[in-house]
């Protein structure tokens, strides 16, 4: 079991589910911008973005919280985060600011359903529950293997 979700949140929503971040992990909140296709990295990774000056990982968080497939639009976010082994952008469709739990006000994730692959638990409010990503359990092993010969094959690609 996992402790009480705690401390302050970055919340974002896809469709009308708001999901949170835990805000130590998220450096910041841009708007989008252009993503560069990644020829061999995972479904679930749309591409690259340069942040100043590195190449970091776009994943496409509707993929990855089973929402349908949309194409980018103009008013979408990406929030710059670390799963502990990388630094990836998170494409979500918008962001709303910060949010501080009250105390018992969350839930573990296998007190809703045993074994949520990527959700750590929820917060609930008076408007609804905010779930909460477990990013250490972004990007599958195989999913991170892959990312790193996606980002090798495209640097070796742009090498004179």
């Amino acid at each position: 079991m996992r402790e009480e979700i705690q401390g302050e949140l970055v919340v974002f929503s896809l469709d009308a589910q708001r999901y949170g971040l835990p805000l130590p992990s998220v450096s910041r909140v841009v708007r989008v911008v252009a993503i560069t296709p990644l020829s061999e990295a995972p479904p679930i990774v749309l591409g690259a973005i340069d942040l100043e000056g590195a190449v970091t990982p776009v994943v496409g968080m509707r993929a990855r919280c089973g929402h349908a497939a949309r194409d980018v639009r103009l008013s979408d976010h990406l929030i710059i985060t670390s799963t502990g082994r990388r630094t990836v952008a998170l494409l979500v469709d918008e962001t709303h600011g910060v949010i501080s739990p009250a105390p018992g006000a969350s839930v573990d994730a296998e007190e809703i359903l045993p074994d949520l692959e990527f959700i750590a638990g929820a917060v609930k409010f008076d408007d609804g529950l905010i779930l909460i990503h477990d990013l250490g359990r972004l990007l599958s092993l195989d999913e991170e293997a892959a990312v790193e010969r996606a980002l090798a094959s495209a640097s070796s690609e742009q090498s004179p």
